[in-house]
């Protein structure tokens, strides 16, 4: 009996907790969602009230009026690149650093890995340089290949550690059957890792598409701003259109918690993937 209420009560504060921590984490969320829905005369009368009136109208004027078409289609180019240029150089960089013995291999690592200490800050004046004097300032071109520095350390990361699990009798196999160096990567290594890769492209689609810092300094064409930029327009000097803000803002979430609702079981289990069988 004793045992039995023990458990329940630690069944029911886990409850409790995972009920605060979902109302803690949904509630910004839904607050912004009812604020996309109405003006902002209606949300300085009563912030916190519930729509009256449901304004679905002023998505289609920021779509249109607030170039937030434009903004939209920038981010997905840019974003969809800079993951695709990720995931197969990240990928063969960890292949690389996990499969193979050369000099100098741990040094080299090491110094891949030691850029995620860094933060972006210190980092913004030389590459702005950079890309001023290759031609690549204020181009979609220059801010993907940023993006790809600024993630290439962590996804490598990410991925060597999956790569370093794979069996060498695999390995062995491949080249007993006249596989190439090449070929064992593209039809050995990377179809065994897609769990891990499937990790990699979710959290750098969800990063690289709120990403704000880069694209702000290296972006000053309105017709090249990704979303994040977009938001800035109903921000004045003197004055915040809040509602409009917020359907902004709305704009730029739904794809990222569209992104994780579909694909969360992959994340999950690419980031707890123990050895591999």
């Amino acid at each position: 009996m004793t045992t039995s209420i023990r458990f329940d009560l630690k069944h029911g504060f886990l409850v409790v907790a995972l009920a605060l921590y979902t109302a803690f984490a949904a509630g910004p969320f839904l607050w912004v969602a009812s604020m996309s829905l109405r003006t902002t005369t209606e949300i300085s009368a009563e912030p916190y009230a519930l729509p009256d009136t449901l304004h679905f109208s002023k998505f289609a004027i920021a779509w249109t009026d607030g170039n937030y078409g434009t903004y939209f289609g920038n981010s997905v180019i840019v974003v969809l690149s800079a993951v695709a240029v990720l995931t197969v150089i990240g990928a063969m960089a960890a292949h690389c650093f996990a499969r193979y013995r050369f000099p100098f291999r741990r040094f080299l690592y090491f110094l891949v890995f030691s850029t995620i200490i860094f933060p972006p800050q210190i980092t913004i004046i030389a590459l702005f340089q950079i890309l001023v004097e290759y031609g690549l300032f204020n181009t979609r071109t220059g801010l993907v290949l940023a993006y790809v520095a600024f993630q290439l350390p962590i996804t490598v990361y990410i991925l060597e550690s999956f790569f370093a699990r794979i069996p060498s009798d695999l390995y062995d196999a491949a080249r007993m059957d006249g596989y190439s160096e090449w070929e064992i990567f593209w039809r050995i290594s990377l179809p065994v890792a897609m769990p891990a890769l499937s990790t990699t492209v979710i959290l750098n689609t969800i990063l690289l598409w709120n990403e704000f810092l880069y694209a702000v300094v290296l972006i000053t064409d309105d017709d090249k701003r990704t979303l994040p930029l977009g938001i800035q327009k109903y921000m004045g000097d003197q004055l915040i259109d809040i509602g409009m803000l917020a359907t902004g803002l709305m704009i730029a979430i739904v794809p990222v918690v569209i992104v994780y609702v579909f694909f969360s079981e992959k994340l999950i289990q690419g980031m707890t993937a123990g050895a591999i069988k």
